[in-house]
């Protein structure tokens, strides 16, 4: 059993502390995601960025988070990001919250994400960057955290290296939480080099 299906109320309980945080992460995607079409979650987890997106579908591999996804709304699909249960051209987008630090095999799961896409589609790709201010605080205590000892942290940059190896072409780049020493909310701004949580956006 992982430690997802172990403490998902533990895992829920980072977005109550930070609530500044969460929506100034929730503004960065938000601002990234096509304003209609079809789209999906990859690593839904308990739906705290799925719902309030209106986005219809998640794929979790835990059940226990997935379970508190469900009671929110979201009609979830229990599978490995590495091994989609979807049709080739099943969504108009695609979408990861802080899920690549964890996936076991990055550029396959990155390939799933392509290969589900239409012709065209968009692909959101959201992480905690390991060069910036938080990204080198998780990095330095991560095995003091439940969740971020199973992590492996990227870079901007080495992010999108595996995105163009998986098909993936013309970036865009928006930043949040720059000011770790303050926990309000911030607006995101372009680009990345500042802002410890990165939202990367790319096409099919």
């Amino acid at each position: 059993m992982s430690v997802f299906d172990l403490y998902p109320q533990e895992y829920d309980s980072w977005f109550i502390k930070n609530p500044g945080w969460y929506e100034s992460e929730l503004e960065a995607v938000r601002k990234m995601l096509p304003e209609k079409g079809k789209g999906v979650e990859i690593g839904a987890g308990t739906g705290k960025f799925a719902v309030p997106l209106k986005i219809e579908t998640g794929v979790e591999i835990s059940k226990e988070m997935g379970k508190k996804a469900e009671e929110n709304g979201l009609k979830m699909v229990y599978a490995m990001a590495e091994n989609l249960p979807f049709m080739n051209h099943s969504f108009d987008f695609s979408l990861m919250v802080t899920t690549f630090c964890f996936l076991k095999n990055p550029l396959e799961g990155l390939k799933e994400a392509y290969r589900i896409l239409k012709p065209g589609g968009v692909f959101i790709n959201a992480i905690v960057d390991k060069e910036s201010p938080l990204g080198k605080i998780y990095v330095l205590k991560k095995e003091e955290s439940r969740f971020y000892r199973e992590a492996f942290f990227y870079s901007v940059d080495e992010t999108v290296e595996l995105m163009k190896k998986a098909g993936f072409k013309d970036f865009e780049y928006r930043q949040t939480i720059h000011d770790i020493e303050n926990k309000n909310f911030e607006p995101s701004f372009p680009g990345y080099g500042k802002g410890s949580f990165v939202v990367i956006k790319c096409i099919k």
